[in-house]
């Protein structure tokens, strides 16, 4: 599954994503999840829960899926 999040602020981290997309239920577990499961930013294998995400990078979950970090929808139609 291939997925974009868009960004509200201008980055967002791995715990904070991993829990938008319903993985985690608390900010607390991030540190278990990485440590459990497999998560590559921009192809490199992570497991810091704080590292910061902005627009461009891509996220893999294996067996989860694909997510593209961007820019806020809006901000993205009014640079159109």
């Amino acid at each position: 599954m291939k997925q974009k999040i868009f960004l509200e602020t201008e980055f967002m981290t791995l715990g904070q994503l991993l829990k938008e997309i319903n993985l985690i239920s608390s900010g607390g577990q991030a540190k278990w999840f990485l440590a459990e499961e497999t998560v590559f930013v921009d192809g490199e294998l992570e497991n810091r829960r704080g590292r910061k995400l902005y627009p461009g990078m891509m996220i893999e979950i294996p067996e989860v899926g694909t997510f593209f970090m961007v820019k806020n929808k809006e901000e993205q139609d009014a640079a159109e």
